[in-house]
């Protein structure tokens, strides 16, 4: 496989939020890569449950602007980006066996798509592209908007093009902040 144009590490630390974009069109090559980088995020027992939808028509895009809380930092950029990508799930996949919930936590859809979204943003910046993780936003409409069927859900969406924007890095919890060992408390 050929290397990366970034290391994972610093594709990691570097990769801000965007939410303002050039106009240039996003290339099919550079889409397909990165939707070839959500595909093969893990999920739970591979049932990889979920479905994404590349949009590019502005009308479209205005109307699942209108789906975020007004003030959302991202309406604009779901307005101007070249392209948006929704991401949807397929219910009673992740975290299911034989049909049953078999973790406390639910069906595990949310975990799997933002493992696939986060590959996304990853592969994206790595390749000089920018998104912003979009969650705040009407879901019952946007699954309107894009015509879900009954068993798919909305989870999430992200504008993606080239940044015009810089962002700084905000700050980060130290691990000293974060990291217990061999129970909660203990440093």
């Amino acid at each position: 496989m050929e290397r990366s144009k970034m290391e994972v590490m610093a594709a990691i630390l570097s990769r801000r939020s965007v939410r303002r974009y050039k106009p240039d069109p996003v290339k099919e090559e550079d889409l397909r890569v990165v939707l070839e980088a959500a595909r093969w995020a893990p999920s739970w027992a591979n049932t990889q449950c979920w479905n994404f939808i590349v949009v590019r028509d502005a009308a479209v895009k205005a109307k699942l602007a209108a789906t975020l809380n007004l003030g959302n930092p991202a309406t604009e950029a779901i307005k101007e980006a070249p392209v948006v990508i929704a991401a949807c799930a397929e219910l009673g996949k992740a975290g299911y066996k034989r049909g049953e919930v078999s973790t406390d936590k639910g069906d595990w859809f949310m975990f799997d798509v933002a493992l696939a979204m986060q590959n996304l943003a990853l592969a994206a910046w790595s390749m000089g592209l920018g998104t912003v993780h979009v969650g705040l936003v009407d879901a019952k409409k946007a699954a309107e908007i894009l015509q879900l069927p009954p068993g798919i859900v909305f989870v999430e969406m992200t504008p993606l093009g080239y940044p015009a924007e810089e962002p700084k890095a905000p700050r980060r919890r130290e691990l000293s902040e974060i990291v217990f060992y061999d129970k909660y408390g203990q440093r």
